[in-house]
């Protein structure tokens, strides 16, 4: 009898345990995971490409201020402000940083060789951020935008659209992805076109060099991607319709803005993207085992509007391949 009641007092001991483990770590807290999205560019002309990175979590079941916290921070077009942007996310104690252009990448993987970064940028192997794209090795992984190689193409649809043209401009950045490269010389040549190339790297370059543009009688610009380019969108969109120049753009937004034509990655298909990268880290899968994979979709997009302004009328057939037209 004794050793039957024992045996009960220890069974009525043990689910006690039980139970009170049980409630201890219904009351404790799980620790919400920490997001730090690191942008070169301003958060006005990415407000799309956030959304789209929203998106992507939400339909993996990430809710931002409930199960999950994202800490913005943007340089707005200074990449010097990088490294101490990125200090200070690594400060915050963030899961993941997610950001995009090397000098972003870069500043985040200088702060932290041990926080995953998942990175949207035109060439990380050239640029030594991973060792190869399929196995990524270290802290960094995730999207390439292919933008040098896409230079080309632009210039061959800004041809298409312009036929007469005979001469035109290049605005870069030295600290951007895309440099005048041997895609966009070869086509220059192909098509029969002078190319004239202008370094820009703050508001009163890109004055400059529109004046020598018309000195120079360009008939039409296009332009690198990068964060200088996007943080004067609203410049070179101004000076651009002042003189009546046709160009195309390495983003989709410039267009939506009043640019003329545009041909690129989908960014907000590269942003949802990054959301499954995230997740995929967040569940403790390891960032240098996560292959860099590249674009799905691009976007063609032409603004009627502007055309009719500066006095161009679209061909059908060009017409008829764009993805979006903007009446």
């Amino acid at each position: 009898m004794k050793s039957m009641i024992r045996t009960i007092n220890v069974c009525l001991l043990i689910a006690a345990l039980r139970l009170t483990v049980s409630i201890a770590e219904a009351q404790e807290p799980k620790k919400v995971p920490r997001i730090g999205l690191l942008l070169p560019s301003s958060q006005s002309v990415s407000p799309l490409r956030i959304n789209a990175f929203r998106q992507g979590l939400h339909s993996l079941g990430y809710t931002e201020g409930k199960n999950v916290v994202i800490e913005y921070r943007f340089a707005e077009g200074k990449l010097d402000r990088l490294p101490d942007l990125a200090t200070e996310l690594v400060r915050l104690g963030v899961d993941v940083i997610v950001t995009s252009t090397v000098p972003g990448v870069s500043a985040a993987k200088n702060a932290s060789n041990t926080i995953p970064i998942v990175s949207m940028t035109a060439d990380p192997v050239a640029a030594g951020l991973v060792e190869s794209l399929a196995r990524p090795g270290g802290n960094v992984t995730g999207l390439t935008n292919l933008s040098p190689d896409l230079q080309g193409k632009r210039l061959e649809l800004l041809k298409e659209v312009v036929p007469g043209m005979t001469r035109v401009a290049f605005l870069w950045n030295r600290l951007g992805p895309a440099a005048p490269n041997l895609s966009l010389k070869t086509t220059a040549n192909a098509l029969g076109l002078q190319l004239q190339t202008f370094e820009v790297q703050k508001t009163e370059n890109f004055d400059s060099a529109f004046q020598t543009m018309i000195r120079k009688r360009a008939q039409g610009f296009l332009t690198s991607p990068g964060p200088i380019i996007t943080s004067h969108q609203a410049q070179i969109l101004q000076l651009a319709a002042n003189n009546r120049l046709p160009a195309i753009y390495p983003y989709s937004e410039f267009v939506d803005a009043g640019g003329f034509m545009s041909y690129n990655p989908s960014y907000d298909d590269l942003y949802r993207r990054a959301a499954i990268y995230v997740d995929k880290i967040l569940k403790g899968r390891k960032p240098a085992d996560l292959p860099v994979e590249q674009p799905m979709k691009f976007e063609f997009v032409i603004n009627l509007k502007t055309a009719k302004q500066i006095g161009i009328t679209i061909p059908l057939n060009v017409l008829a391949r764009a993805d979006k037209v903007i009446k």
